[in-house]
């Protein structure tokens, strides 16, 4: 809201310039505008770039639609009709351009920020390809609200795979038309993987999975969604302070389930006994037509129904301690297990002509030269804030809860964060003049 004031150098100034233009980015600028605080968001596609964009065809959300919760506006707010129901990618890039509608960001679409460095005054030198500001930008706060999503991950060895075998990315993917004739092996089983997969077997292909560490998480459990026990429970508002682990609950990836046809759990054992669907281990390694596989198949499908009944295990002892009456559930059990331990296959023999990769993504804040990051290059920050006066960070997964990086917890982050931007302007004696 509003016009910026000259910067020096030919830069225009903004007492808080957001990089990221997705619901992040337009959450912040909105309880930041609630407040009077100037500010500008530039994001270097267009608003929702990756809702729009980066999205499969037949993508859904997997958490409930009662979870959207951005700043003023829920899914109730919207007028939305289904709150258990998941909403398709349409329906959600609707959603989004209903909040901006309301929101009115100061956003100015197509711009990249190319570098952010710290002046000797404490103000931040913003380097971008917007023509208009002769150069680029000075801002007093930055927040930095670009997501974990900008570099799509693919090992080395993918580039040792025979030419033959077709390869693509996840981020790429939108639906099994894209692919030549054959079989398909997907490699991952995070969310975005076991639902490709129901693409490929949907459309009649043979499909080869390669099963990764993800753990997997009941849909419905004794009467309700399983989302809906544990956010009844208080699991929700655990904060990564409170975590009993907190390096796993960063590191490890997102419990795997479908929100397709109403919802659905996914159990790969399942799917190997009914559908045909070929289980290997994590992919090792990758020469020619040859590919190999670690000796962990029966782990990982251990692992992940650990996870599966520990969310079960944790509803039901919540509801013996409210005295709930909810019905019983069927005792698991599983239906298949690996025999022969499969390390290596011959791509042309078993029929695969392609790969869909579906092992993630890496952030990328190369161009952020300022000292707010660990050894491994990750932010450091608590909840958003980092030691650096005048730099923050949004929409990261457990920026302070499991709802943070997801539309559950966007509104309560975002409104911390631009307190603790009005607080550290205020310190500044810049809060005035904003």
């Amino acid at each position: 809201m509003g016009g910026s004031a000259t910067g020096g150098a030919g830069r225009a100034h903004v007492p808080v310039l957001i990089v990221g233009g997705g619901q992040a980015g337009l959450s912040v600028a909105y309880h930041l505008d609630k407040a009077g605080i100037r500010n500008v968001v530039l994001e270097r596609h267009a608003m929702f770039h990756s809702w729009r964009e980066n999205r499969w065809d037949s993508f859904c959300l997997v958490t409930p639609n009662w979870q959207c919760r951005l700043p003023d506006f829920s899914y109730a707010d919207y007028g939305g009709t289904d709150p258990h129901g998941f909403m398709v990618k349409g329906e959600i890039t609707d959603y989004l351009m209903a909040f901006a509608e309301r929101a009115r960001p100061n956003i100015r679409e197509g711009v990249e920020v190319t570098g952010v460095t710290r002046l000797p005054d404490g103000r931040f030198a913003v380097d971008t390809t917007d023509g208009t500001t002769n150069g680029g930008w000075t801002a007093d706060q930055v927040v930095v609200a670009t997501g974990g999503y900008d570099r799509p991950i693919e090992p080395q060895y993918a580039r040792a795979l025979d030419r033959s075998i077709f390869q693509m990315h996840s981020r790429e993917y939108r639906n099994p038309e894209q692919f030549p004739e054959g079989g398909v092996l997907i490699v991952g089983t995070g969310q975005s993987g076991v639902q490709l997969m129901e693409d490929f077997v949907r459309a009649g292909r043979k499909v080869h999975l390669a099963v990764g560490p993800a753990p997997r998480s009941p849909r419905m459990y004794r009467g309700r969604d399983a989302t809906d026990w544990l956010y009844d429970a208080g699991h929700y508002e655990m904060t990564i302070d409170e975590h009993p682990d907190p390096a796993k609950a960063l590191g490890q990836t997102n419990h795997y389930m479908s929100g397709r046809d109403g919802g659905k759990e996914i159990d790969l054992r399942r799917w190997h006994v009914e559908h045909g669907v070929e289980l290997y281990g994590t992919v090792a390694d990758m020469d020619g037509t040859t590919i190999a596989f670690l000796p962990d198949l029966k782990k990982n499908l251990d692992d992940a129904d650990r996870s599966y009944l520990g969310i079960r295990s944790q509803i039901d002892a919540y509801i013996a301690k409210e005295g709930i009456d909810a019905p019983l559930e069927p005792r698991f059990e599983k239906v298949w297990e690996p025999v022969d331990k499969v390390l290596q296959v011959d791509a042309r023999e078993v029929g695969i002509t392609s790969v869909l990769w579906a092992i993630g993504f890496r952030a990328d804040y190369s161009w952020l030269q300022v000292d707010v990051f660990d050894r491994q290059g990750k932010p450091k920050h608590h909840r958003g804030v980092t030691e650096v006066p005048g730099i923050h960070f949004l929409g990261l997964g457990w920026l302070n809860t499991w709802g943070s990086g997801r539309f559950l917890g966007i509104d309560e982050d975002s409104r911390y964060l631009a307190a603790a931007i009005a607080r550290q302007l205020a310190e500044a004696g810049k809060l005035a003049t904003a």
